[in-house]
């Protein structure tokens, strides 16, 4: 069957189904957030911090699926966005907030304002630019699904080493500071969402795959976090080699100028 196309040109998949395997990922990562948020109120910070990363599973399920079963369309775009700014906006803020922010009072909260604010025009500019639908191997500034995964794996490392008090609470709002200024900056992220393998490089992935798991189950608080922590890291370490590169290579017409 011919997929329809809407005014906008986005496809609507096949005539009578309304994106309903791809909503409903998109609803169960809702939820997630959703819970995670009743789980920081109720003080079950762990539960919490889990929750945010089932809801980050779910949302990087929803795009996948949309475009293998050739679902995609501009109602699941807007979904996933509304979705996103409650899961990986407003529910990882009200974490942090009550973790470690609130003994901060009015500087805390406003702390947390700031996440939800700058996820919120993260998203914005995210579909306005139009990569929500595109191929592109890169993100403008940090996903607001790395972000709050980011602060969920800091929650789940902080107790397993048990680390509290005033270093936990100052760490924590230099981390939300960082996140919210790398979402709505222009570092670019690598992008896995288009992430395919061919011939025999199949199973060399599978491999890695199976040494990955193998590595994330011996201490997934402790390996959770180092991956968040390199990813996060991976925008601004990128940016500052591609500018000592463009400098070196400045310099080095300059002398061939002479």
């Amino acid at each position: 069957m011919k997929n329809m196309l809407n005014s906008t040109g986005h496809s609507e998949g096949p005539k009578g189904k309304i994106w309903l395997l791809p909503s409903l990922l998109t609803t169960i990562s809702l939820l997630s957030g959703f819970y995670s948020i009743i789980s920081a109120i109720n003080g079950h910070y762990f539960n919490s911090a889990v929750a945010l990363i089932v809801s980050g599973i779910f949302d990087g399920l929803d795009g996948r699926v949309a475009r293998m079963t050739n679902t995609a369309s501009h109602f699941g775009m807007e979904y996933d966005s509304l979705c996103d700014l409650v899961a990986f906006g407003v529910a990882p803020a009200i974490l942090a907030y009550l973790w470690a922010l609130e003994d901060y009072g009015r500087y805390g909260w406003l702390a947390a304002f700031l996440y939800v604010a700058t996820t919120a025009l993260r998203l914005a500019r995210f579909n306005s630019q139009g990569q929500a639908g595109n191929s592109s191997k890169s993100f403008t500034g940090l996903p607001c699904p790395a972000a709050a995964g980011m602060i969920a794996t800091s929650v789940l490392f902080c107790l397993f080493f048990q680390i509290s008090g005033a270093v936990r609470d100052v760490l924590f709002l230099g981390l939300v500071y960082g996140l919210s200024y790398l979402m709505v900056s222009n570092v670019t992220y690598q992008s896995f969402k288009h992430a395919e393998t061919t011939g025999a490089r199949k199973f060399q992935a599978l491999v890695f795959m199976v040494l990955f798991i193998m590595v994330l189950a011996t201490e997934p608080q402790v390996t959770l976090f180092v991956l968040g922590f390199i990813y996060v890291l991976s925008g601004p370490l990128g940016a500052g080699y591609r500018l000592l590169a463009g400098l070196n290579k400045n310099e080095e017409e300059q002398e061939d100028l002479v």
